[in-house]
């Protein structure tokens, strides 16, 4: 009876080993379907996460963007293709001054804090219109997009009027304004607007601080930039009349203070 007993407890003994491997068994199964699962996952998380990486490196940049834009808004007070050409003075001027300038050049600076008065002066009174050309080349020699985002900037200033963007553009130059041209303050929307607060018609202006933060005008920058790099000139400050240098008698230098200008501006208007 006993020896029944214990064959009969060998038995189910045995029944519940084998139970219990095929419990452990399963288990394993389960968890190393579970690895590879998660292993699969992060793989292609992985992957997307690098695909992702490299679909951001090979776009383009916000410049590069508005460089290849097709469709162009440009500021009222424009004229031509894109907007470029921005002639600023009274219609009976019969001459023209171009000035070509670079928001972040240092003798752009120089020249507006000495000289910058006169013009705005002699435009004023109708002796001249000037015609402005925005140039951005400095944003490749002191890395940066100073440059390019200040003449956004001025596109939304000429938006509110010929005035208010000349007033901008001598408080962009101005000595309590103009970085150094390794500072890259202008790429800055905030300092752009700091700047502004010095101009009437542009503090407190919803529309002209719009314009400036959502870069309305970029692809117009972008456009007159294209239209200096076209010119053929190759330095700022640049100014000519009729087509001609205007210059310091003998020299290839920009006239840069007052009675230098005066009599450059003279010669150029009588030839």
């Amino acid at each position: 009876m006993s020896a029944r007993n214990s064959q009969s407890n060998k038995a189910a003994a045995r029944e519940r080993l084998r139970v219990e491997r095929e419990r452990q068994a399963k288990k394993d199964r389960a968890r190393r379907q579970l690895v590879v699962g998660v292993s699969a996952v992060a793989v292609l998380a992985a992957a997307g996460g690098i695909g992702y990486a490299v679909v951001q490196a090979n776009k383009p940049s916000q410049w590069e963007a508005a460089a290849d834009a097709k469709s162009v808004t440009a500021p009222k007070n424009t004229s031509g293709a894109n907007g470029t050409t921005v002639v600023i003075g009274k219609s009976s001027a019969k001459k023209t001054l171009e000035l070509y300038e670079d928001s972040r050049c240092p003798v752009c600076a120089t020249f507006e804090q000495s000289v910058g008065a006169t013009v705005e002066k002699d435009v004023e009174a109708g002796k001249y219109k000037i015609k402005y050309v925005g140039a951005t080349f400095i944003d490749n020699a002191a890395p940066g997009e100073g440059s390019k985002n200040a003449l956004s900037a001025l596109g939304a200033a000429l938006d509110v009027s010929p005035e208010a963007f000349l007033k901008y553009k001598a408080a962009l130059y101005s000595a309590d304004f103009h970085p150094e041209e390794n500072d890259d303050k202008f790429a800055k929307d905030s300092y752009l607007l700091e700047v502004a607060d010095s101009v009437p018609a542009l503090k407190g202006n919803a529309a002209f601080k719009k314009h400036v933060e959502d870069g309305t005008f970029d692809a117009w920058a972008m456009k007159m930039s294209a239209a200096f790099d076209a010119s053929g000139v190759t330095g700022t400050p640049t100014l000519k009349m009729d087509g001609k240098p205007v210059t310091v008698a003998g020299s290839d230098n920009p006239p840069m203070s007052p009675a230098e200008f005066t009599t450059a501006i003279d010669a150029a208007l009588k030839a």
